[in-house]
């Protein structure tokens, strides 16, 4: 029986919010199943506002797959704005789905996708208002089992006392036999723990309740053990060989209000080959997996036809490296030129760009064109093995100029690895040289509107990179160089921008965080820590506060570096590379050598060890 909740209530608050189109559901693509059609429910949770949610591919993809089960059920769920949350405190209504209006606690599954740290808090302000004990040792047998998957997965241990089941990998297939397990697991009626221990024999997937941590004396790990025969000592990623043969839906629901990405998004790879060494991504998502230039333009006019977006995003890590791209673009426009749709291309590389390519695909409106040079200097975008030059950049820069384009923007990062006070003028100098070749253009033949903006984010190291052992700059040492690039920066045509070092202090303690950060999270929320991701209700003195009553330093997690033989937290995780690959590329860096590009040649990385997995071991 499906649950039933207040819609008297529900209506009351949505005339009282802003933007009530984030909790009416009801888009076109949607699914709506009888609920007494599945077995099993499961409530899809995206910890962030609905506009944020509903630009994630991974929860349409998701989504989309368990409905097409015939026994199973998802519906969607997002993260209230304070305004709405007050008023279900006030009203007594649960955190419900958009779907069913049913509330949380009545899905066999809730299962969160962990795209960024400061989304945590989030987290366990839906569970309370969804009516589930936050602390997995609490739960009941009834309660629903908890899940969490995406790339922050990797490093699970500052969830673990939240989190019944993490999912590591690929989870198209991974889903769906986690799904069908609890569901037998249900119609049998096996207790909670032993449909966790049965977990554990999917590949990809981290129970956190049957591991074990010890910490020495100086606060780092001893070890950490499973503590029961079903549970792996390393839990491998789940990986899809071929994206061809994955699921990817033609069906995507279209929401009523606008939202970050809103397009349709067409994943055209999975994983990137580059091996820049801060980038995570790059390495969770090896192999590199390409979907067929056939197969992607037959999607395309699927989703075209049955969302009537005038836009499609060719999607991936490094969308320039596709090996069709030039001919996939050419044969979108013919397919759906008529229709004015304009492709666009959200991560090119400096080195990949395609003239012919970017004409093509902007021909009915030029929007601002994106370029990260992530450094300043030749030597810093060696050690962080960019792989592209100056020359790159302005060869690029000075083609978009030329060919009708009057805004690019500038993405750097500032913290990095053996930075000097010339890698930060080499920024300014960069954004200089932009404007230069603007006017370099003759005045007839450019476009109005000279517009250059620089973002400088600041570095924070991440698990699973070469960079993994390295400690962050210091709050102090950011602001100088923020200040410092500031002054740089007064130049004519360009902006400036830049984050908030107190929330890179706080993802960096996340990232490489251990159990004992599920402590301070707690006490945090606890303190009101919410949507911390937003910068206006970011409380920067409440997570302070939270470090200090329970006597952990949140220098030890940002600021520390680390030994080549320490413990991590997420040495339980097998993400494919090898420890011993990201300390060579370390050293590497170290001496700003590059690494050339797996398309010319295996670096023996380590997935060298799964046969049959990627094209370029060799």
């Amino acid at each position: 029986m499906q649950p039933e909740i207040n819609q008297e209530a529900i209506a009351r608050m949505l005339d009282q919010v802003q933007k009530p189109t984030r909790y009416t559901g009801g888009e076109m693509n949607t699914q709506l199943k009888p609920w007494d059609s599945a077995k099993l429910h499961f409530a899809f949770c995206f910890p962030d506002t609905y506009e944020v949610g509903m630009s994630h591919l991974g929860m349409k993809i998701l989504y989309a797959a368990m409905n097409q089960q015939p026994d199973m059920l998802c519906e969607r769920a997002f993260m209230p704005w304070v305004d709405m949350i007050d008023l279900m405190k006030q009203e007594k209504v649960p955190l419900f789905t958009l779907e069913s209006r049913s509330p949380l606690s009545a899905f066999d599954v809730v299962g969160f996708t962990l795209q960024y740290e400061m989304s945590y808090s989030n987290i366990l302000a839906m569970l309370e208002l969804g009516g589930i004990p936050l602390l997995r040792e609490n739960r009941r047998e009834e309660d629903p089992i908890v899940v969490a998957g995406g790339p922050c997965a990797f490093n699970p241990e500052p969830l673990a006392d939240f989190i019944d089941a993490f999912m590591v990998g690929d989870g198209e297939e991974q889903i769906l036999d986690l799904n069908r397990v609890i569901m037998q697991g249900r119609e049998e009626g096996a207790s909670r723990m032993t449909i966790l221990k049965r977990l554990c024999a999917i590949r990809g997937v981290y129970v956190p309740a049957l591991y074990d941590v010890q910490y020495n004396a100086d606060g780092t790990i001893a070890s950490m053990k499973p503590n029961c025969p079903e549970a792996p000592e390393k839990v491998l990623k789940a990986i899809i060989p071929d994206l061809d043969k994955a699921f990817y839906p033609t069906e995507i629901p279209v929401p009523y209000m606008e939202i970050i990405h809103d397009r349709i998004m067409l994943e055209i790879m999975r994983g990137c080959t580059r091996g820049c060494r801060f980038c995570q991504a790059g390495i969770l998502y090896r192999p590199v997996r390409e979907r067929s230039l056939e197969h992607l333009v037959e999607l395309a006019q699927q989703l075209e036809n049955t969302t009537g977006y005038e836009e499609i995003s060719l999607s991936s890590l490094s969308s320039g490296d596709y090996t069709c791209l030039a001919e996939l673009i050419r044969e979108l426009i013919r397919r759906l030129d008529e229709k004015h749709v304009s492709i666009s291309l959200p991560s090119l590389r400096l080195d990949s760009v395609l003239k012919d390519s970017l004409e093509a695909t902007q021909k009915e409106k030029k929007t601002s064109l994106t370029f990260a040079p992530e450094a300043g200097t030749q030597r810093l975008r060696d050690v962080i093995n960019k792989g592209v030059t100056e020359e790159d950049l302005m060869s690029k820069v000075s083609d978009a100029f030329h060919g009708g384009w009057s805004s690019v923007k500038l993405y750097f990062m500032m913290g990095l690895p053996t930075e000097t006070t010339e890698d930060l003028d080499g920024i300014a100098d960069l954004a200089k040289k932009v404007v230069d070749a603007y006017f370099a253009v003759p005045r007839g033949e450019r476009a109005k509107g000279l517009r250059v903006v620089c973002s400088a984010s600041v570095f924070v190291p991440k698990p699973f990179t070469p960079f993994q052992w390295e400690p962050q700059d210091t709050q102090e040492m950011v602001r100088e160089k923020q200040s410092h690039l500031r002054e740089k920066l007064h130049i004519k045509g360009v902006t400036f921008n830049y984050h908030e070092s107190d929330l890179s202090y706080l993802e960096a303690c996340f990232a490489r965080g251990d159990r004992r950060m599920g402590q301070v999270l707690l006490r945090a929320y606890q303190k009101g820590c919410m949507l911390d991701g937003w910068t206006e209700l970011f409380k920067y003195d409440m997570w302070r506060e939270a470090f200090a009553e329970l006597g952990i330093d949140p220098a030890f997690y940002a600021y520390r570096r680390r030994e080549k033989d320490e413990i991590m937290p997420w040495d339980v995780i097998d993400c494919g590379v090898t420890k011993e690959f990201l300390w060579r590329e370390k050293e590497k860096a170290e001496k700003a050598q590059t690494t050339k590009d797996c398309r010319k040649g295996c670096n023996g990385c380590g997935l060298q060890r799964f046969k049959g997995v990627c094209k370029y071991c060799g």
